[in-house]
């Protein structure tokens, strides 16, 4: 039996929703990956925040009992600064707006860095609660002067205790607005922190982990990376059967447990004991009575595989039996959700 963990040499987590949901670690978090470090696997934790250096981000994930080191960490920030200086010239001139700590990431790229738009070679736009209308203007007038324009992301929102505030995508909205220009976007789902994070940690047989299919499962099909969505954040089971192609997963989990599973159970893939058919009314499902277990995580993945087949998209299932019925409703999928 090959798991997963077996068939890659390092695990590419995302943070929030698929190691830990707000300050607290999801059950079994802080173990599995100790257990995948101790055992000589390669740990990559990937956040599309580019506001925080990597050691403050390694402080925090410790603070919460995993072990993590600023070698641990990669951040949009990173692979912003990446882009940048392999497409400018050593010592170019890089506007900033956003955080201290990502004109640090700008600088330890061998690049210089300004406030002003006289001069700038590019322009670097990530999150700061700081960020002002000069700072904007001085961008503006630097992306339409020919400066390469480089975001950290475009999450139009930042989730805190308070609710949603416009993140780093909302100001980036508004240089789009006043520029008619668009960014080369460092982050989560475009492939450029996924690649960076492959050459950081040194990985051959890499796989993403996340609970997102619009960033973490986007990105790694981008970057041609396997990967593993868990049920445990963002995306859920009607999510995942309905993903387009570009979003869609290359395992699903339950939680991180999935990792320690065996590679081919945790693939998408129609067979005992669930039954899936087409239907004109949609798709119908029932356990075949052979006696295997009645996993609802289980039925999803008979469900993706017969349904992302047939080309996907919105779609009603049907229980064909109890336990079909018992496992829909775990899964938020039955007709009467």
């Amino acid at each position: 039996m090959t798991t997963l963990l077996a068939a890659h040499d390092a695990l590419l987590f995302d943070l929030d929703g698929t190691l830990f949901r707000g300050s607290t670690p999801l059950p079994g978090a802080t173990e599995l990956v100790a257990r995948a470090a101790n055992g000589g696997h390669r740990i990559g934790y990937l956040t599309n925040n580019g506001s925080r250096r990597p050691h403050r981000v390694a402080e925090h994930l410790t603070d919460l009992g995993f072990t993590a080191t600023p070698e641990n960490v990669v951040t949009s920030g990173q692979a912003a600064a990446r882009l940048l200086a392999e497409r400018l010239p050593a010592g170019a001139t890089v506007l900033v707006v956003g955080s201290t700590d990502l004109r640090d990431e700008i600088a330890d790229a061998g690049l210089s860095t300004t406030e002003v738009a006289d001069g700038a070679n590019g322009v670097v736009q990530g999150h700061s609660p700081d960020t002002c209308w000069p700072r904007l203007a001085e961008a503006g007038l630097a992306i339409r002067a020919g400066a390469l324009w480089v975001a950290c992301n475009v999450d139009a929102t930042l989730p805190t205790e308070r609710g949603e505030l416009p993140g780093n995508g909302a100001m980036v909205a508004a240089l789009r607005t006043a520029t008619g220009m668009d960014p080369l976007v460092a982050g989560k789902p475009e492939p450029w922190l996924f690649t960076e994070a492959v050459r950081r940690v040194e990985a051959t047989k890499p796989l993403v982990i996340g609970d997102r299919l619009d960033t973490d499962m986007a990105g790694a099909n981008a970057a041609g990376l396997p990967s593993l969505m868990v049920l445990t954040g963002v995306s859920d089971a009607r999510a995942a059967l309905e993903a387009v192609v570009r979003e869609r997963p290359t395992y699903l989990g339950a939680d991180l447990g999935a990792v320690e599973q065996e590679a081919a159970v945790t693939a998408p893939v129609a067979g005992p004991p669930w039954r899936v058919e087409q239907a004109p009314a949609g798709l119908t499902m029932s356990h075949d009575g052979s006696g295997g277990p009645a996993d609802d995580v289980a039925a999803l993945r008979a469900l993706c595989a017969v349904h992302w087949a047939a080309g996907g998209g919105p779609v009603r299932v049907h229980a064909a039996d109890s336990a079909a019925d018992a496992a829909l409703r775990a899964l938020g999928l039955h007709p009467d959700d």
